[in-house]
C-alpha cells in the first residue's frame, strides 16, 4: 500500500492501527502466507478459526483452501471497501444539532420511506434488502441506532460504529438461504417492534435498547448453515471447543466480541462497563439455543403465573429481551403469509443442503433434513406447533395482549392452518399453481397480497 493511499485514509479520519497498515502492506506485497492468514483470522474472530465446511469434504484440495483463506482475508483487510460502502467517510454526514441523518444521502426514496415505517410487522425485509443493495442490517442498525438516541447517549464514534456493523453484515455468509444478513436484519426490525411494546418501552434503559438491537443483529454471525448435531458428529473444532454445549451461539457471541474489541466501538468506555456489556450480550444471545426452549419457556410461564415480573428490576429486563429476542428469531410464521412463506421456504432448503452433505458423506441424515421426505408443509407445521404457538402464546399474555401480539397471532393461526392445506396436496410441484385456486373456492378469509 502506497503512502499516498494511507494519507487519504487519515484524511477521512478513519483511524487505522499501525499493525493494521502492516497487515495491509504485507498483503499487498505478497508477503502474507496462508499461516498469517490463518492467525489474523483466527485472531479477528475472537481466536476461533474460520469455519469451512469445505475441510470437511473429502474431494477438498488444500490448495483451494488456502486460497478461499486468501481471498477471505483480502475482504476482511482491504479498506477499499471503507472508502465505497458509505459516502459517510466521504464526509457527507450531516451536523446537524439533534439530528446525524445517517446515510440520508444514500437511500433511495423507497428506501428512506420505508424506514419511516421501521416499526411496522408488514415491514418487507426483502423489499429493503434489494432498495439497500444487499446493505439491509448495517442501513437499518445506522437508522435505529440514530431514531433511540444512542450514538449521541454512549458518545459512539460514527466511523468505528460503521465499521463494525460492515464486519458484522460481511461475516454473514450470503450463500446460506436462511442464516443469513437478511435474517439478522429481520430479527433485528421485529426486535425493535417488540421493545416499542406499551408494556415493555416505557421501562427499557438506553442499555437495554443498545444490548437488544446489538444482540438481533450479531446473533447467528458466521452461521457455517449447519446445525449443531452436524457440528458434534463431523467432531468440528467449534463442538471441542464449547464441549458440545450451545456451540453454534457460543461461536456468535465469541465472534461479536472479537468484532467489537476489532472496531473499537467500545474503547472509550471504561473497561468494567464494555465488558458488562460483553457478557450481557452473551447472555442475550445464548438464549436463543433452541436447545433450551424448555427452559426459558417454563421459566417465563412461572413469573406469568405469579405475576411477580417487575422491570424495574434490571434482571427481570434482561431476561425479557431473552425472551424477545427468542421470539424474534423464530417469528417467521407470524409475519404475513408472503413473508413467512419465503422465509418457510428458505429455512427448509439450508435444511436440505445439510441433508445432501450428510448423504454425500456417508451420515445419517438429520431430522426434517431430507427433501426427498421431509416436505416444508409438514416442517412448518411442527415447527409451529411445538416451538412457536406456545412461545407466543405466553408473549401474548406478556403483553396483555398488545395489538401487535394480536396480530402475530391471527397470522400464526392463518398460516398454519395454510400450511396444513398444502400438506394435503401430493403433488409439491403443482402446489403453488393450485394454491390460488383452493384458497377461492375455500372463500379466501386470509388478506394475502
Amino acid at each position: 500500500m502506497s503512502c499516498l493511499m494511507v494519507e487519504r485514509c487519515e484524511a477521512v479520519t478513519f483511524k487505522w492501527s499501525e499493525q493494521n497498515v502492516i497487515w495491509v502492506r504485507m498483503l499487498a506485497d505478497g508477503r502474507l502466507n496462508a499461516g498469517h492468514a490463518g492467525v489474523l483470522l483466527a485472531e479477528r474472530r475472537g481466536s476461533y478459526p474460520l469455519i469451512d465446511l469445505q475441510l470437511l469434504k473429502p474431494s477438498a484440495q488444500q490448495g483451494q483452501v488456502e486460497s478461499g483463506t486468501r481471498r477471505k482475508l483480502k475482504r476482511l483487510l482491504s479498506f477499499q471497501r471503507y472508502f465505497h460502502a458509505s459516502r459517510l467517510l466521504r464526509g457527507l454526514v450531516s451536523h446537524t444539532p439533534g439530528s446525524l441523518h445517517l446515510l440520508d444521502d444514500d437511500y433511495l426514496g423507497q428506501a428512506a420511506h420505508m424506514l419511516s415505517k421501521v416499526d411496522s410487522w408488514s415491514f418487507d425485509i426483502f423489499l429493503f434488502d434489494r432498495l439497500t443493495n444487499g446493505n439491509s442490517l448495517v442501513t437499518l442498525m445506522c437508522h435505529l441506532f440514530n431514531v433511540c438516541g444512542l450514538i449521541h447517549h454512549f458518545q459512539l464514534d460514527m466511523v468505528k460504529l460503521h465499521r463494525f456493523l460492515g464486519l458484522v453484515q460481511d461475516d454473514y455468509h450470503s450463500h446460506n438461504p436462511y442464516h443469513n444478513a437478511v435474517h439478522a436484519a429481520d430479527v433485528t426490525q421485529a426486535m425493535y417492534c417488540y421493545m416499542k411494546e406499551p408494556k415493555l418501552a416505557e421501562h427499557l434503559t438506553p442499555l437495554d435498547v443498545f444490548l437488544g438491537l446489538m444482540a438481533a443483529a450479531a446473533h447467528d454471525v458466521d452461521h457455517p448453515g449447519v446445525n449443531q448435531p452436524f457440528l458434534i458428529k463431523t467432531r468440528h473444532h467449534l463442538a471441542s471447543l464449547y464441549q458440545n454445549t450451545s456451540v453454534l451461539e457460543s461461536h456468535h457471541w465469541r465472534s461479536t466480541v472479537g468484532m467489537l474489541r476489532e472496531s473499537g466501538l467500545l474503547s472509550h468506555l471504561p473497561a468494567d462497563m464494555s465488558q458488562d456489556i460483553e457478557q450481557q450480550l452473551g447472555s442475550i444471545i445464548l438464549a436463543t439455543d433452541i436447545s433450551r426452549q424448555n427452559e426459558f419457556l417454563l421459566l417465563f410461564r412461572e413469573h406469568l403465573d405469579n405475576q411477580d415480573l417487575d422491570l424495574q428490576l434490571a434482571s427481570h429486563r434482561h431476561f425479557i429481551l431473552q425472551i424477545a429476542l427468542k421470539c424474534a428469531d423464530v417469528c417467521n410464521p407470524c409475519r404475513d403469509w408472503e413473508l413467512g412463506r419465503q422465509w418457510s421456504e428458505r429455512v427448509c432448503e439450508e435444511f436440505y443442503r445439510q441433508g445432501d452433505l450428510e448423504r454425500k458423506l456417508n451420515l445419517e441424515i438429520s431430522p426434517l433434513c431430507d427433501r426427498q421426505t421431509d416436505s416444508v408443509p409438514a416442517v412448518q407445521i411442527g415447527f409451529i406447533s411445538y416451538i412457536v404457538e406456545p412461545l407466543f402464546d405466553e408473549w401474548q399474555r406478556f403483553t396483555e395482549p398488545s395489538l401487535l401480539s394480536q396480530l402475530m397471532m391471527s397470522n400464526l393461526h392463518k398460516n398454519k392452518a395454510r400450511w396444513g392445506r398444502l400438506r394435503c396436496v401430493h403433488a409439491p410441484a403443482e402446489t403453488q399453481a393450485e394454491e390460488p385456486e383452493a384458497e377461492e373456492r375455500d372463500g379466501g378469509g386470509e388478506d394475502i397480497p
